[in-house]
This record gives structure tokens, C-alpha cells and sequence, in this order.
């Protein structure tokens, strides 16, 4: 059925709510026996997901979409592989569902403790992500709730062909298919309906561009998970091995420009900028990244500079490029970085390429960020290789979650108490 009118999404939410209630008791067994058949089927039906994939792709460049975003929206055999292998990681991981997190005994002989439960029903409006469709769902069913699922009008076709997959893999298992609903209509009047849907959605994470995040944010009924904007920096100390820090730097950037891990700025220390610099320019230049550097940098890479080195301005601090360019700053200080850092970043994910032990303790202990790394990439920040199985989203905020959201950032808890007749005095 199509969902055209608010009455049709509300009737989605209901749905998804009385699911939730069946999905919060179904055994361990079941919820693994969906992802496992999930995982075969994505890997059995790639020709039909791909063909509706590539029909998305050719309407969606037709239309002007940005790289950055046809590069999310693009599934390849090894994706859809690489998608497969996320849900069988996550069948393998440990049910949250009913974990007990803590136990006191109090001195009146009540026994408290802390156990976890699902949250009920997730929603998420996302944009040209494919791959979110099947992420979120493996991790909602895995911590035993319910889903509705938003996809952008760009994904309309292969969030269709996946849907019906998801579909497929519950009813194989004897799982009510209401566990997951799907908004098939990119009218956006429906996206307005279902933010204020605070009744049925316990949760709602959106997916995508600043202006998206936003609006949620601003009109969203039930709590919302608006992080996720990137802007992201990797600072070369003084103390850097300069050979790591030109490997990592490229990485950071280049491995995938497109996604919110992704290296934004450099900022490089004035003592290793003149060695430093060079070596990173010319790597990065290699794989056509242009180089947005302030004055410092133009002037030390003098006549040697990359023809795709041109002047910064203003706005290339804190933006978040999603696309083969970077910023490139020198400062004279670790506390000039961390200063920069504080005005400029968004609180995802942040690097420090330093062999000095304070330097990076330092950088640790004070840059406010859901990731913070030492001498590493920061496209690690991935539920996937932080041992999460998938992730639902990256939170760049403080509550409830910060970070790659796996299936634990899908649970809430409640109190158990059991006494021996203990009454109130």
C-alpha cells in the first residue's frame, strides 16, 4: 500500500507500536534467525536490488544530485556484500535485551538492579543512504524494536527492493513483517506527520545534510538524535613521524571524501611545516584533492605548490567538504590547534599525529568531540569498526548517546526490585 495521506502514516505508526510490543519478548533465537536469513537474501537477490539501484543513480545524476551524495546513493556487488556481512556481525553479537547492568543490595534487604529493554519503536528520515535502510533495521530487530524507515525520493527504488527483503527474512523466520514499516511516498507533508508522531516513535534519527538535521531538530515531537554534520580535523604536531602523519592524513581524506569521518582541515605545526607540508601536499594533490591553505601554507609550499593549492578563505574553516577538498592551516602551538578545533569542529570526530606522550594526552583530555584518536585515520568512526556490527547514526550530541550508535544506544532500562515483604515506614 502506498502511503499518501497523514492518516496513512499514522496508521504506519500504530502498526510499528503493537510490533514493538511482540519484538521486546521475542527470544534471542528468532531476532538472529531474521538477520541470518536477511544476510542471504541480500547476497541471493543483488541483481534485482542493483537494477533498481542503478535506475535510482541515473535519474538521480540526471537531476544534478552532488557527487558526494551519488556516492552514497551508488551500491555496488561489494557493498551490498560488505552490507550482508554487517547484519551477520550482528546476529553474531550478544542480545542487550534483558542484560542486567547493575545490582545493590540495600540495607533493608531490597535487592535493586538495572535491566535493559528496547526502546520501543525507531524512526529515521534519511537522504540518498540505501545502506541505512538494512543498517538500522538489523540493529532495531537485534535490540527488539520496531521501525519506521524514511528514505529520500532519490533512494525511492532501491529502498523498495531492499524493504521487501527485510520483508521477506521476518516472515521466513514467523516475524510479524510490521516490524518494520516504510514510507514510500516522498511527499514531504508526510515527513511533517510523522515528527509529530511522538505517541507511536519513541526515537528518531535523521540521516543526512545540516538543512535536514536541522529541521528535525526544530520539529521533531519526540527526542531526536541530531548530530552527525562532520567537520572533521587532524592536527601534525611538532612531534609527528611525518611518514605516518602523510599516510594518515591521505587516508583521512581520501579513502572516501564523501562520508561525515572524512578529514576537513590539517592543521600542521610550524616546526614540521616546512618538511611537513610538502610531503602531504604533494600526496593529496596525487589523488586530486584540492587544497584550500591560508597564508603560511601557500607561502611554504612557495613555487613547489600543487596547482591545486589556491587561497582559504573564512568560510573553509568549519566546513564540512564531503567531496575531494581540504583546508590546510599552520599554527605555531598545540593550544592555537586545540583552539581552532573548539571554534571550528563539530564534535564528531578528531585526530592528533604526535609521538609525545603529554602532547597527546593533552589533545585527549581536552578536545570536546564523540571521537578522539591518536595517530590514527578518522574513518574508523564507523559502527562497523568500532565492533558495533552497524550503526543507526553517528550522535555528535551528549544525550542519550554520543558516537557510533549500536544496539545498546537502541535500549533504555528499567528498575527491578524484589523484597521479602519490605514495607515503607
Amino acid at each position: 500500500m502506498t502511503t499518501k495521506t497523514t492518516e496513512d502514516i499514522t496508521a504506519l505508526g500504530k502498526a510499528a507500536y503493537q510490533a514493538s510490543r511482540k519484538l521486546a519478548r521475542l527470544p534471542t533465537h528468532d531476532k538472529n534467525q531474521v538477520l541470518l536469513n536477511l544476510a542471504e537474501l541480500l547476497r541471493s537477490n543483488q541483481a534485482d536490488v542493483l537494477a533498481a539501484n542503478q535506475e535510482d543513480y541515473r535519474e538521480a545524476k540526471a537531476d544534478g544530485m552532488d557527487e558526494s551524495l551519488l556516492d552514497r546513493l551508488f551500491l555496488t556487488s561489494d557493498r551490498l556484500s560488505a552490507t550482508a556481512a554487517e547484519i551477520q556481525t550482528v546476529a553474531e553479537l550478544p542480545d542487550p535485551i534483558g542484560e542486567v547492568i547493575e545490582t545493590t543490595s540495600l540495607p533493608n534487604g531490597l535487592v535493586t538492579s538495572r535491566r535493559r529493554v528496547p526502546l520501543g519503536v525507531v524512526g529515521s528520515i534519511y537522504e540518498a543512504r540505501p545502506n541505512v535502510t538494512v543498517d538500522i533495521f538489523g540493529l532495531c530487530l537485534k535490540s527488539g524494536n520496531a521501525c519506521i524507515l524514511r528514505g529520500g525520493k532519490e533512494t525511492i527504488r532501491s529502498n523498495t527492493a531492499l524493504v521487501a527483503l527485510l520483508r521477506k527474512g521476518l516472515s521466513d523466520a514467523g516475524v510479524t513483517e510490521n516490524a518494520v514499516q516504510f514510507v514510500d511516498n516522498p511527499d514531504r507533508t508526510l515527513v511533517d506527520a510523522m515528527l509529530k508522531m511522538n505517541q507511536y516513535i519513541d526515537l528518531l534519527v535523521p540521516r543526512g545534510g545540516a538543512s535536514l538535521v536541522r529541521f528535525v531538530a526544530e520539529n521533531a515531537t519526540m527526542p531526536a538524535v541530531t548530530g552527525g554534520i562532520g567537520v572533521c580535523h587532524t592536527y601534525v604536531d611538532r612531534a609527528a613521524d611525518l611518514k605516518m602523519a602523510v599516510e594518515i592524513v591521505h587516508n583521512a581524506k581520501v579513502r572516501r571524501p564523501s562520508i561525515c569521518n572524512a578529514l576537513d582541515t590539517v592543521l600542521v605545526h610550524v616546526e614540521v611545516a616546512a618538511t611537513g607540508l610538502p610531503l602531504m601536499a604533494k600526496e593529496l594533490a596525487a589523488s586530486g584533492v584540492e587544497l584550500h591553505c591560508d597564508s603560511r601554507a601557500l607561502s611554504i609550499l612557495g613555487p613547489d605548490a600543487p596547482a591545486t593549492a589556491i587561497p582559504a578563505n573564512e568560510d573553509d574553516w568549519g566546513q564540512e567538504f564531503l567531496s575531494l577538498t581540504a583546508a590546510v592551516k599552520v599554527v605555531d602551538s598545540l593550544e592555537d590547534a586545540l583552539e581552532h578545533i573548539e571554534t571550528y569542529g563539530s564534535g564528531h570526530s578528531e585526530a592528533i599525529i604526535t609521538e609525545d606522550e603529554a602532547a597527546a594526552n593533552r589533545f585527549l583530555d581536552e578536545v570536546d568531540a564523540a571521537a578522539v584518536y591518536v595517530n590514527a585515520s578518522t574513518q574508523f568512526t564507523d559502527g562497523g569498526q568500532f565492533g558495533l556490527g552497524a550503526e543507526v547514526g553517528i550522535s555528535t550530541q551528549k544525550f542519550h548517546a554520543r558516537g557510533p550508535m549500536g544496539l545498546k544506544e537502541l535500549t533504555s532500562y528499567k528498575w527491578v526490585i524484589v523484597g521479602q515483604g519490605q514495607t515503607r515506614p
